[in-house]
């Protein structure tokens, strides 16, 4: 039996300390603003892949977000020990910033420039979210006064 805080309740505290509404929260699970509401009020025990996926926007590991929590013991012993942490905007955020340090050391590759401008394009067809489209966009900035064209 759990004897911390709800899951619903503690996965609410961590949307808060981000500052996050749940729109924005659902919007980066992929399910509806009312799904997360009922998640949070303990109306829906989320799945094992909700977990996994609230678990990596929150940086932690599965078992770190159910601990001590009323999660179900079933569904806690299904997890995966590890989640992936980044977003895809994020690990390109990492990858660009790792190119440009690249570059200021004196490296050259030659069809760079277009090749990081092409996947932010695609990268940005596909994104549904308008927070991470204005990341994209500073991304693409970036290449343009950072990268040399060839």
């Amino acid at each position: 039996m759990a004897t911390g805080e709800t899951l619903g309740k503690r996965i609410a505290r961590l949307r808060n300390q981000r500052g996050w509404t749940q729109e924005r929260l659902a919007e980066r699970l992929a399910v509806s603003r009312v799904a997360v509401s009922h998640i949070e009020m303990e109306l829906t025990v989320p799945s094992e892949r909700t977990v996994v996926l609230l678990a990596g926007i929150f940086d932690m590991e599965p078992w770190q977000l159910v601990a001590d929590s009323n999660y179900p013991l079933p569904k806690r012993e299904r997890l995966p020990a590890v989640t992936s942490r980044y977003t895809h905007t994020e690990l390109l955020t990492h990858l660009l910033h790792n190119d440009i340090a690249w570059i200021d050391s004196g490296a050259v590759r030659p069809g760079l420039w277009d090749a990081w401008l092409d996947r932010l394009e695609l990268a940005r067809a596909t994104c549904r979210s308008q927070d991470e489209r204005e990341v994209l966009d500073s991304l693409a900035h970036l290449v343009r006064t950072r990268i040399p064209r060839e």
